[in-house]
């Protein structure tokens, strides 16, 4: 079986996405054919930082790309003008690059040039200045591909987490959890763990308040939402008990009861697994319900270190790892 030919989307070149491509480019040649989909003047300047020899090889097609340890094939979608950009500052230039980057990958993963998107991180503010309307990734890969029923999950070292709710104030998810939205996510997390684990899945899954609520003392969404939802997935043969406090079922669950989590909002879940999983660069970020392969790193543009040549890999290539699998997996 050949390698799967994976699109490496650069996200916000004034973050660390170009430094990270640049870095882990020798590793991904081991497990894919990665093109890199940004702009070539900004990972040219990425690998004289770090002092790599390899070349940037600019494409006109993702078919004409032979990734190679001194070349790496680079093909840009994007018209916006990036040299004022500057590094580690939010730009709406940098911020549409990174949407055209992205689109442009999704479109060519969607016709069969690609096997996969693993994405580099971009900046929501960046988005936003741009003018896009969604506030990150999932939320465009969803649109773009006319996807109804999708989600963001965490996975690393062994078990992954789905989120009920995402990118959104936290007094928004009261009123946007339903049992139909735990229900979804309790699938969705079925149906791709499978690919991940090798075998049926085990999940978990979150309550919302203290304690599961305490039979009712703290709060009526444990009985009237979450446990519908998981009662309904178990008459559907789905290997699931909740809802648990999440004070615990994440220690299960690193423990080995359990494969998968269902947490009821973003940082229920990110905070846990990024503590449990080994850090920021052990886990992956991937999106369920799709019809094509999407993983990411699990961090953010990190203006902090950008273009300091401080920048880890290892994000990158865990995200590259587990998109071959899952796309070799789906042929």
């Amino acid at each position: 079986m050949s390698l799967p030919r994976l699109l490496i989307t650069l996200g916000d070149v004034a973050g660390i996405g170009p430094e990270v491509a640049a870095r882990a480019w020798p590793d991904l040649l081991e497990h894919a054919r990665p093109i890199v989909i940004g702009d070539p003047a900004w990972l040219k300047q990425a690998l004289r930082m770090i002092g790599s020899a390899a070349q940037v090889k600019v494409i006109d097609d993702v078919a004409d790309a032979r990734p190679m340890p001194e070349s790496i094939p680079c093909f840009n979608p994007s018209r916006r003008d990036l040299s004022r950009v500057q590094p580690a500052r939010i730009s709406a230039e940098a911020g549409g690059a990174a949407y055209d980057y992205l689109c442009a990958a999704i479109d060519f993963t969607l016709s069969g040039r690609a096997d996969g998107i693993v994405t580099c991180p971009l900046h929501k503010e960046g988005l936003h200045a741009a003018g896009v309307k969604h506030p990150g990734h999932t939320e465009i890969l969803a649109e773009r591909t006319g996807s109804k029923h999708f989600a963001m999950l965490l996975s690393a070292n062994g078990f992954t987490v789905a989120h009920a709710t995402l990118h959104m104030a936290l007094r928004q998810v009261f009123a946007s959890l339903t049992p139909a939205a735990v229900l979804e996510k309790i699938q969705l997390l079925d149906g791709i763990l499978p690919k991940l684990v090798g075998r049926r899945p085990r999940i978990g899954v979150a309550a919302l308040n203290p304690h599961a609520s305490d039979g009712g003392l703290f709060g009526d969404e444990e009985a009237e939402i979450i446990r519908p939802a998981v009662e309904t997935a178990r008459n559907l043969g789905i290997d699931v008990s909740g809802p648990w406090p999440s004070d615990t079922l994440f220690v299960r669950a690193q423990g080995g009861a359990f494969d998968g989590i269902v947490a009821m909002y973003h940082d229920q879940g990110h905070i846990a697994l990024k503590l449990l999983g080994g850090g920021l660069h052990a886990a992956v970020n991937i999106t369920a319900g799709l019809p094509i392969v999407r993983t990411s790193v699990a961090h953010g543009t990190a203006y902090d270190i950008a273009w300091q040549g401080q920048a880890d890999a290892r994000g990158l290539i865990n995200a590259v790892k587990a998109a071959a699998k899952l796309s070799q997996q789906s042929s």
